[in-house]
């Protein structure tokens, strides 16, 4: 069985694959990228790496191979150990050995396992149909060349036309004087009429307001209700994994000295491949997942890893 297929699909999904007795494939989030010296455009995307000391099963590709294959968790992990076997005669034999669309291995001179990734596959979900691109200079010698052309052109002037000005001048006259006159006659008129509409306005405030008054009056006489909030607790989709266990006594034991040790640890019922996870704890967002786990790594246990549960 080539598992290559495998290890591909849970890299879209996880930031950690480990095959059992061989490593584990990481990811790390890269930002997009803008190369001003070439034009270059580059979308997030998903950087790979390899670590050859997590080799502990996980129980995370195994799961996912009898999942996919229908077959049983004993068979798809004897599968990954056939796999695994040729993967280390052929670098023994050769020295090269290639992962397809994840990247190549090969030993150097002190036999140590060198991993170069594979560019081509970006494995960020959310980059989805986005491609790295090179855009074109932008020209702009056409446009100046425009800009100055109308800068050279001959400007325009207007003139006037001196037609029938004084008669014009005559009328405008008269229509002013007459305005003058008609605002002395009709400015008191205008200012007792403002003064009249003031008062009734005025008058419906007042009104208005005695009747919010007593509306306020009645209703504080009244017992007010009390408000009943219901807060729903938010989903915690990010476990820290301490380990799944064939045996359930171990996995009390290692829940409880978690619990001394001040961790927030949860089991989970047996799943269906007979296993039982226990959890260093959960968390609403994979940032603070991500730091639990980090400090886990350093003080007790390097294998930590995270589940993402389905959102």
């Amino acid at each position: 069985m080539k598992i290559e297929n495998y290890i591909a699909q849970l890299l879209y999904r996880y930031q950690c694959v480990t095959v059992p007795g061989f490593g584990a494939f990481l990811t790390e989030i890269q930002s997009a990228q803008l190369v001003e010296s070439s034009n270059s455009f580059f979308p997030p995307k998903k950087l790979i790496s390899f670590n050859s000391y997590l080799k502990n099963n996980d129980g995370l590709l195994a799961n996912h191979i009898a999942q996919t294959e229908k077959t049983s968790y004993e068979y798809a992990v004897s599968a990954i150990q056939y796999e695994v076997f040729n993967w280390k005669k052929t670098l023994q034999e050769t020295g090269v050995f290639s992962i397809k669309n994840v990247g190549d291995f090969c030993l150097n001179a002190d036999r140590n396992l060198i991993f170069t990734p594979h560019d081509q596959t970006n494995y960020l979900s959310s980059s989805f149909g986005l491609s790295p691109f090179v855009s074109p200079l932008v020209k702009r010698e056409l446009f100046e060349q425009q800009l100055e052309a109308l800068e050279e052109t001959e400007t325009i002037q207007l003139v006037p036309e001196h037609k029938n000005r004084y008669t014009f001048l005559k009328y405008a006259a008269a229509f002013v004087l007459g305005l003058g006159l008609l605002g002395t006659v009709g400015y008191p008129i205008y200012q007792n009429e403002i003064e009249t509409q003031k008062i009734i306005v005025e008058t419906a405030v007042q009104r208005q307001v005695q009747n919010k008054i007593q509306e306020a009056t009645f209703f504080i006489e009244s017992p007010i209700p009390a408000v009943t909030l219901t807060v729903k607790e938010g989903k915690l989709p990010y476990h820290v994994m301490a380990g799944a266990f064939r045996d359930e006594e171990n996995a009390q034991r290692i829940f409880e000295d978690l619990s001394e040790k001040g961790y927030k640890a949860k089991r989970i019922e047996r799943n269906k491949h007979g296993l039982y996870p226990v959890l260093y704890g959960s968390f609403s967002t994979y940032a603070e997942a991500e730091k639990i786990k980090n400090e886990i790594r350093a003080k007790e246990n390097p294998e930590a890893w995270i589940l993402i549960e389905s959102l």
